[in-house]
């Protein structure tokens, strides 16, 4: 279904690790730059944008490990199959697989936290970053509030233990997609409904729902154990990075991006941009005016 959405770009199945093979769409180019997609989607998020950005670069678009057609592995008591760590793991093996040892990430939402993890645990490969509609994890956890809680309701409702919040998603996959993306500040109205059809389609696979679950299952765990180590050990981001987030967003209501990223980062800039979560499908325009500047310096 992708390839209506990205006609020019070439899919191509990647083995990162034992049993574990990432989906990804190539096209363009130019210098490197990653796209890393967030729940409840795939990379085809970015098709608004993506024609734009192949004039400068050779883009590479991952569908996350558990998500889209990208292997979804078995759970582990410790999480660890979809810690951000063994995920970040993914997207270097793909990128290296294809020649690329440094590189630029362009990611929104679930592939964000990957980016983060990425740029935190091998700063050597990422040259620079554009982060959307997210702060920090640990930032998020530690200062979960009410209003964060209800507007966020599926990080809770999808840690809890195995099955049921697979077997809630599984009963009507199409509902969940539609439900909880129609239900953020702008409906259903942004999405191009080829995209919409994709991301239910890939909710429907096998294992799908156990591998988003397992997603924030790891965030509310083993990630937080990997970023609280980062903290005690001074450790910090020193990859330029621009954060962008939707001004009509949760994150904008409940955090400042740019004060959490500069907490843990030495080179941040960012602002929010008018529109809800969504930003690729909603404001494509404003992400290339700011994204692609920044992208391009060497």
């Amino acid at each position: 279904m992708t390839t209506t959405l990205l006609p020019d770009f070439e899919p191509r199945d990647v083995d990162t690790a034992p049993g574990i093979r990432i989906r990804a769409a190539i096209g363009g180019s130019g210098a490197p730059l990653l796209l890393l997609h967030g729940h409840p989607q795939t990379h085809a998020i970015w098709h608004r944008v993506v024609p734009r950005l192949a004039r400068q670069f050779t883009v590479v678009a991952c569908d996350l490990r558990g998500y889209g057609d990208s292997s979804k592995p078995p759970a582990d008591e410790a999480h660890s199959n979809y810690s951000k760590r063994s995920m970040a793991a993914d997207m270097l093996a793909v990128m290296q697989s294809l020649g690329f040892d440094n590189f630029s990430v362009l990611a929104h939402d679930r592939g964000a936290r990957v980016a983060h993890r990425l740029a935190a645990d091998h700063p050597d490969a990422v040259r620079r970053m554009v982060l959307l509609d997210i702060a920090p994890t640990l930032a998020m956890y530690e200062q979960t509030s009410e209003a964060f809680a209800r507007a966020y309701w599926h990080w809770f409702f999808l840690i809890q233990p195995a099955p049921l919040p697979e077997r809630l998603i599984e009963a009507d996959p199409r509902a969940y997609v539609t439900d909880v993306m129609g239900r953020r500040s702008s409906g259903l109205a942004p999405f191009d409904p080829r995209a919409l059809a994709e991301y239910q389609r890939c909710l429907a696979l096998p294992d799908t729902a156990r591998g988003i679950c397992e997603d924030y299952r790891a965030s509310a765990t083993i990630d937080l154990e990997h970023d609280r180590a980062d903290r005690d050990a001074g450790k910090r981001l020193a990859t330029p990075l621009m954060v962008l987030w939707g001004g009509d967003g949760v994150v904008h209501r409940c955090f400042d991006p740019l004060k959490e990223w500069r907490r843990i980062a030495d080179d941040v800039r960012g602002e929010a941009l008018p529109c809800g979560h969504y930003i690729p499908e909603e404001a494509p325009d404003a992400l290339l005016e700011r994204a692609l500047p920044f992208l391009a310096q060497p």
